[in-house]
């Protein structure tokens, strides 16, 4: 596969990771309520909890963009190292997810959390750097 093969899988991928990462914190909070209902039968509760979330939109759309985010990593797979696949996936997705939940404003309040950031940019960039 060529350098510039792997290079536009990694922009894929890495726009993935955003995708999923991005919106997990959304998702989280758009949910927000569901604990509350409450109904008899499980089949019931089921179909009371899917309303309540497909009709609420500030679930509903990040979902659907995370959704969106795994179409493009299937489609990308079809053409694409599986080596960088997984590393730049998964990893960049926990990143994502922490900056986007800062933005909501939870807070970051251990050092370890930014320390562990760093060390997976560098094992990301450690795992794919043999590939350009």
């Amino acid at each position: 596969m060529s350098s510039q093969n792997n290079l536009e899988s990694a922009g894929w991928f890495i726009l993935v990771a955003v995708m999923w990462g991005g919106t997990n914190p959304f998702i989280k909070k758009g949910s927000r309520g569901i604990e509350a209902i409450k109904e008899d039968g499980k089949f019931r509760q089921t179909l009371s909890e899917l309303i309540f979330l497909f009709s609420n939109w500030k679930y509903l759309l990040p979902f659907l963009i995370n959704q969106s985010g795994s179409v493009v990593y299937y489609l990308t797979l079809a053409t694409a190292d599986i080596s960088l696949a997984v590393p730049i996936t998964n990893s960049l997705t926990f990143i994502f997810t922490i900056l986007s939940g800062r933005l909501l404003g939870e807070k970051i309040n251990n050092i370890q959390t930014y320390i562990g950031m760093v060390l997976v940019l560098i094992g990301v960039l450690l795992c794919v750097s043999d590939k350009w």
